[in-house]
């Protein structure tokens, strides 16, 4: 996992390329030109696919020396063709995704996005076509500005200068409208090498760089060090005693001795060593496109899909975000449908919440009074996800500001985070709470320690349903059976906790509401703190303000036992009227699921 001195030299020097353009405008001859005129083939490969041209009668070209590597790919032999290398005298080349159009979309987020230039070709006799246009829209996405265009197939149009220009004027008017500035337009003919690696007789009126001295006019890439650290995990191990959470480093530094914050959980701890595989000394810091693995100084419970922060760095923790999305999936892209969300190494489901805009990504026209995009379309809309997720906005950090969309196993969309904005009230708990986990003064006595005095886990016991339901000497039973059992539980009743805020507020009714629950959640949270089973009973217990409960009780759990002969949402548990009548019988009910879900354990057991 660790860099040596000679694969940093080389990270420094290698460039990473992607090549796009309409399927038949030549991608597969120009990457054969550029392996062959840069003297990147194996060795005698060039002459071999010459041969068998010959022998089966055909006229040679400098695509079959991919299909040649392809072939070879396949019977497990030479090379990987989704990464082929090539050099120039200044530095060695890695074109990613080199077989084609599809794969290029499907890896946009992962393989693709790590490109830092792009070589964009269009069929000179073709000319700008919907494709074209929409792989300018991705390199857009994938903020992609180290562009060059490359007019291919000049020799099939007699190298006229103008049709050049009518191309050039009309492929930067595009690229223009989205912000993206083409360094260079270059006219060649990769099958017959003409401006590859040395300008030609044929076109004189074109004064520009070759193909190869364009790619060597492109800066590398900084590495991100300089941003925020980000560290998306992306697993967990245990070795002897010690857990090592391992992944890589997106951006940013780590050292030892930082303190750190997984989100979107709020757990914290100290790095206590970082750990490098194959390295002569373990590290003491760890910087941007390191893969490590890392200890801390406290058992907490992190798991993948946590981002790992320093504690002044914090990512936007949130379940809706604006974005702008490319969809290629075959069914349409539509409100309310669930789709899996991979965002670094957070999956998750989620749907969208609004469409803003409609666009058809070749013409960047608004498609007017549409709900849904089709097939090759982009949209800017917000996103919800189905439990919070950990991001930037792209345009901070932009590998934790990308993601894919997955419907059915199938890669269906990209898109990039553009805004967001704490608009909803969940949000805005959810800050609060952030905050006031971050100020928490801990205990020095650990949850562990209680749950093992305690002979339980803590929890939240929501008693919820219609009023005269039953639920009061439910809860109450509920109460004194556990105290007498020798459970720490406390009845907190929601009235109790409202005394006085309707005179504090002066404010509509709605909003004693939301303060009230604010207020439930907040003293819950401290008796949860000291280890208690809390049991609390409301008619005015809704969906949002169960959220809310969740939300200000985490990370203990939250029970939700309804009494209703018509049930609302996902309870835990669902009792009918005559059930809840019997309250003993239903308080063993629920004491068993409670043993069941391991929150009940009993005085002797070991954690």
């Amino acid at each position: 996992m660790g860099n040596n001195g000679n694969a940093l030299d080389l990270a420094s020097r290698l460039m990473r390329l992607v090549i796009v353009g309409h399927v038949d405008h030549g991608k597969s001859t120009l990457v054969g030109r550029l392996l062959s005129d840069t003297g990147s083939l194996p060795e005698g490969k060039l002459q071999f696919v010459k041969d068998i041209c010959d022998q089966q009668g055909k006229t040679f070209e400098f695509a079959f020396l991919l299909d040649a590597l392809q072939e070879e790919q396949e019977q497990g032999i030479t090379i990987d063709t989704s990464q082929i290398f090539f050099d120039t005298p200044k530095r060695k080349y890695v074109i990613i995704d080199a077989p084609g159009h599809k794969e290029f979309l499907k890896n946009m987020v992962t393989g693709a996005a790590d490109a830092e230039a792009a070589l964009l070709l269009i069929d000179a006799k073709e000319g700008v076509q919907e494709q074209s246009r929409r792989h300018g829209y991705i390199l857009k996405l994938l903020g992609l500005t180290q562009v060059a265009v490359v007019i291919n197939k000049m020799d099939l149009v007699g190298y006229d200068e103008n049709v050049y220009s009518k191309i050039k004027t009309e492929y930067t008017n595009f690229l223009g409208s989205l912000g993206v500035e083409a360094r260079e337009f270059i006219p060649v003919s990769a099958k017959l090498g003409t401006n590859i690696a040395e300008l030609k007789d044929e076109m004189p009126w074109y004064k520009g760089p070759t193909v190869l001295n364009m790619l060597d006019q492109f800066e590398k890439k900084p590495r991100p060090d300089h941003l925020p650290f980000r560290f998306p995990v992306q697993d967990v191990y245990k070795f002897d005693e010690r857990r090592i959470i391992a992944g890589r480093v997106e951006s940013g530094k780590l050292k030892v001795g930082d303190r750190v914050i997984f989100s979107p959980s709020n757990k914290k701890a100290i790095v206590k060593t970082i750990e490098a595989w194959s390295v002569p000394e373990q590290p003491t810091v760890a910087t941007s496109a390191d893969s490590i693995g890392f200890t801390l100084d406290e058992q907490i419970f992190v798991e993948r899909g946590d981002v790992c922060t320093l504690m002044d760095e914090l990512p936007i923790v949130s379940t809706t975000f604006d974005a702008n999305v490319f969809w290629m999936g075959k069914r349409k892209l539509e409100k309310g449908r669930k789709f899996t969300i991979k965002l670094n190494t957070q999956e998750v489901e989620c749907q969208v919440k609004e469409f803003k805009k409609a666009i058809d990504a070749s013409t960047l026209e608004t498609l007017s009074n549409q709900d849904y995009i089709a097939k090759n379309d982009v949209a800017e809309l917000t996103l919800q996800t189905r439990s919070p997720v950990a991001f930037d906005l792209f345009g901070s950090i932009a590998t934790t500001g990308r993601f894919v969309l997955v419907d059915e196993y199938d890669v269906c969309g990209g898109g990039i985070i553009t805004t967001y904005t704490p608009t909803t009230k969940e949000d805005k708990l959810r800050d609060e709470v952030r905050t006031r986990d971050f100020n928490w003064i801990k205990s020095d006595i650990k949850p562990e320690e209680r749950a093992y005095r305690n002979g339980h886990r803590a929890a939240l016991i929501l008693i919820t349903g219609d009023p005269g339901s039953g639920k009061g000497p439910l809860a109450r039973t509920l109460e004194h059976n556990l105290f007498q059992n020798n459970f720490q539980s406390y009845l907190l009743d929601r009235r109790n906790v409202n005394l006085g805020v309707s005179a504090d507020l002066n404010q509509p009714e709605a909003t004693v509401e939301e303060e009230s629950a604010r207020r439930l959640g907040e003293v819950a949270k401290l008796f949860l703190d000291a280890g208690h089973v809390v049991i609390s009973t409301s008619n005015a217990f809704h969906k949002e303000d169960q959220q809310d409960l969740k939300l200000l009780a985490n990370p203990y759990q939250v029970i939700e036992i309804q009494v209703s002969s018509k049930p609302t949402g996902e309870p835990d548990i669902l009792l009918s009227l005559d059930e809840a009548q019997n309250a003993k019988e239903a308080s063993t009910k629920i004491q068993n699921y409670l043993k069941e879900k391991k929150i009940l354990m009993g005085h002797n057991y070991s954690i």
